[in-house]
């Protein structure tokens, strides 16, 4: 694929992790491919950053609340937060090193 003029592609690799059950037998094996995000630049490649942080001053106040109304507490951590996210730029990405394009199979709809 050829860039549009004046675009630049961010770059990937891939990521292998493997999951463990509680009495140390493999549960799974995991691959994700992540884009190289450190190779853009601000300003140029996106405009701004955002993560999502609360502080703590805000925690106090929400759990004094809770304590003095008796209202119920829940704890819970998303993993996948920005999985879903929706881009404003386009975002152009190299395909990895040791991707290989293949001829098609007659029959088969590639």
């Amino acid at each position: 694929m050829i860039l549009p003029r004046g675009k630049k592609s961010v770059g990937c690799k891939w990521a292998f992790t493997v999951k463990y059950k509680a009495d140390d037998t493999i549960e799974r094996y995991k691959a994700r491919l992540v884009a190289k995000g450190f190779t853009q630049t601000y300003d140029i490649d996106y405009t701004k950053t955002f993560a999502p942080v609360a502080k703590l001053n805000t925690i106090r106040v929400l759990l004094s609340l809770a304590t003095n109304l008796d209202w119920p507490l829940h704890q819970f951590d998303i993993k996948n937060a920005f999985l879903n996210g929706e881009l404003e730029e386009e975002v152009f990405m190299t395909l990895h090193q040791g991707f290989v394009k293949r001829k098609k199979k007659p029959g088969y709809a590639n």
